[in-house]
């Protein structure tokens, strides 16, 4: 594979809420559901990034995020499953789906999160990584990102294979795609059957209606439990059966199959080869229990202040502290700065023991935009990156001090070992390091980790002057040194 696999589409967030149902309303004849447990999970084309993650591949995901908590949420999930996220503005709020389910049965779906918003335009470093992809998936949601003029206008042009699983809300697929993937009721949207028609064949006029009309290579209609029927050169279809019996929950194996056969088509295979590995994926998927097997999530909690946190530990929840502190608090200054075309700097760090080396960085910082972020590493990634014995100053004091300062309009904490989900919401224009960066052997702005992550979205990173002789580690070991004397 010579890139990336890229994952391009409509990211939701979804979440399953489980309980049990003992008794009805009193004052409407329906069920009453208790909450046991909350578990979220990307959806849309976030779930299909997840899992073509899971199998084996360095995967791109270009989506547009909301400033919201649901998607500062997304980033984080994102990033614990090792889906590198490119990310577009998205104005207005992120799209959730929640179902309410009882002994594994979905009881209601609840959809939220409004009309889709105008993503915004791709940095330049989306359309290279689309170029340099091994091949291309682009989940569409019918929420807008397949429709963005540059992106299409690069996935035209992209040498590598693309596959695209359709929305009835959605655009045509650009000219010249290798597999197109819809279900049946997708296709019955899209074509209407004729009257009378049998199953099979009203898909078979379906997938080779969609090719035509979209100059597609291939269409292959997944059949739910029975597989798919694949349709590309010549008249006579292919139908691929299941390798067995596949009950169960089915959410997600429609995102299952398409990245399966993107991976499969990354890896040289035919497009037959790709339909038939794609079908054996997503059997296996439903049979082993589906979403909830595949993706095991830990529990989050649904109290008012910390309904969507950044991350499963609750880093980027809204803390006491101030209206400074948290996603919220952020996620409004966001909209400010940004609705009267200002410049976010952002800057991170774990500021344990805050001192003036820690004063003079943060002050530099914000003279170069409008707003001054502070990423902010909880308790549990300090002691992560410093060891058991930090930090010294809990996250909560440390995220006080600092919204304390003048210079600081807003602290987000996050568990992460690195600011890279953080970063992926905020997305700041200019990210601040201290200068002690430079000073080490050949260390220099454009070649700081969290370099790479700014230039998705046309960010910079910069470095400003660092006080000499102040450091966190050097105040403890001189505090005790002094004690032991």
């Amino acid at each position: 594979m010579r890139g990336p696999v890229v994952v391009l589409g409509d990211t939701l967030l979804d979440r399953d809420v489980d309980g049990v149902v003992n008794r009805l309303c009193p004052d409407s004849p329906v069920p009453v559901l208790d909450e046991i447990a909350a578990t979220d999970r990307p959806g849309g084309a976030g779930l299909a990034a997840v899992f073509a993650a899971a199998l084996g591949v360095e995967v791109v995901l270009v989506t547009a995020l909301a400033e919201d908590a649901g998607g500062a949420r997304l980033s984080a999930l994102l990033a614990a499953a090792g889906v590198r996220v490119y990310p577009l503005p998205l104005a207005g709020a992120t799209p959730e789906k929640i179902r309410l389910r009882a002994r594994g049965r979905v009881l209601l779906r609840h959809d939220r999160g409004g009309a889709s918003g105008e993503p915004g335009q791709p940095a330049e470093e989306v359309l290279r990584v689309i170029g340099a992809a091994s091949a291309v998936l682009v989940s569409d949601y019918g929420r807008g990102v397949a429709r963005q003029p540059a992106l299409r206008a690069a996935l035209a042009a992209t040498r590598a294979p693309v596959v695209w699983d359709p929305h009835p809300r959605g655009p045509a697929a650009v000219p010249g795609v290798h597999l197109v993937t819809p279900n049946e009721s997708e296709v019955r949207d899209l074509v209407p059957a004729v009257p009378g028609a049998s199953r099979l064949a009203a898909a078979s006029r379906g997938a080779q209606e969609l090719r035509r009309r979209w100059r597609a290579g291939a269409v292959a209609v997944t059949l739910g439990g029975d597989g798919a029927l694949l349709c590309h050169a010549g008249s006579t279809p292919l139908v691929v059966p299941t390798p067995g019996s596949a009950e169960g929950d089915t959410c997600g194996a429609g995102d299952r199959f398409a990245a399966a056969a993107s991976l499969a088509l990354a890896r040289g295979a035919l497009v037959s080869e790709a339909v038939q590995a794609a079908v054996a994926e997503a059997s296996g998927y439903v049979a082993g229990g589906g979403v909830a097997a595949a993706l095991p999530a830990e529990p989050v909690s649904t109290t008012p202040d910390r309904r969507v946190p950044l991350s499963p530990a609750g880093g980027g929840a809204v803390r006491p502290g101030g209206d400074r502190i948290g996603v919220a608090a952020v996620a409004t200054l966001l909209r400010e700065v940004r609705a009267g075309g200002g410049t976010v700097v952002a800057t991170g760090g774990c500021f344990d023991l805050l001192h003036a080396g820690h004063v003079a960085t943060l002050q530099a910082a914000r003279q170069l935009g409008d707003c001054l972020i502070v990423c902010l590493n909880s308790d549990a990634s300090v002691a992560g990156l410093k060891g058991p014995d930090r930090p010294v100053t809990s996250e909560g004091d440390r995220a006080r001090l600092l919204a304390a300062l003048s210079c600081v309009d807003a602290v987000l904490v996050f568990d992460e070992p690195t600011p890279e989900a953080v970063l992926s919401w905020v997305r700041p224009d200019v990210w601040v390091k201290g200068g002690d960066y430079a000073t080490g052997a050949g260390e220099t702005a454009a070649t700081l980790p969290e370099a790479d992550v700014l230039r998705r979205w046309g960010g910079n990173t910069v470095v400003v002057p660092y006080l000499d002789g102040r450091s966190t580690t050097d105040m403890i070991v001189r505090s005790l040194a002094e004690r032991t004397r």
